[in-house]
C-alpha cells in the first residue's frame, strides 16, 4: 500500500465519520474461537432477540442434552462392544481406529471417546445454525444418533452368540 492509497483510505473514513456514520468496519457478533469459550463458562443468551434472527446461542434446550448424551453414551457401549467382537475375529471398520488398535491398543477407547465427545460439543454449539444452507446441524446430531443405535442394534445382532 503505497502512501497516497493510505491517505485516500483515512480520509474517506474521516467522510464517514462527519456524515454520522457509526457503525464499526467490522462485525463484532461474529462468532469467534473467543466468544464460544467465554460463552461455554458464563451461558447469557437464551434465546433470539428478535423473531427471525440467527444467533448462535450458549443456552441449549434439553432435547440437545439428550441427544449429546446419549450418542456419547452410545459411543462408549460401541467402544466395549467393539473390543469384544475384535477379540472374537472382528475387524474394525474404521481406518484411522484400525490404525490406532493395531499400533496403540491402549489408547482406543481414549481417542474413540475425543473424537466422539469433540464432534458432538461442536454440533450442538452450532445446532442452530445451517449445513449449506440446506440442513440445520441439530438434525445432523439426530441422524449422528439414530446412526449409533443402528450400530448398536447390529452389534448386539452380532455378540448374539457370543454371550
Amino acid at each position: 500500500m503505497t502512501q497516497k492509497d493510505t491517505i485516500d483510505e483515512l480520509q474517506s473514513l474521516q467522510t464517514e465519520a462527519s456524515s454520522g456514520e457509526r457503525r464499526e468496519l467490522a462485525e463484532r457478533r461474529e462468532l469467534t474461537l473467543g466468544t464460544f469459550l467465554r460463552g461455554s463458562v458464563r451461558a447469557r443468551r437464551r434465546a433470539d432477540r428478535r423473531t427471525g434472527d440467527e444467533y448462535h446461542l450458549d443456552w441449549h434446550s434439553p432435547d440437545l442434552l439428550f441427544l449429546a448424551v446419549t450418542t456419547v453414551l452410545i459411543s462408549v457401549i460401541d467402544a466395549f462392544f467393539t473390543l469384544t467382537l475384535l477379540r472374537h475375529g472382528a475387524r474394525e471398520a474404521n481406518p484411522f481406529l484400525a490404525y490406532v488398535l493395531t499400533n496403540h491398543p491402549e489408547m482406543f477407547a481414549i481417542i474413540k471417546m475425543i473424537l466422539t465427545g469433540g464432534g458432538v460439543l461442536v454440533l450442538v454449539a452450532m445446532a442452530r445454525a445451517e449445513l449449506f444452507r440446506v440442513v440445520r446441524v441439530k438434525t445432523i446430531l439426530q441422524w449422528l444418533l439414530l446412526g449409533y443405535v443402528v450400530l448398536f442394534g447390529y452389534e448386539m445382532w452380532l455378540l448374539r452368540d457370543i454371550f
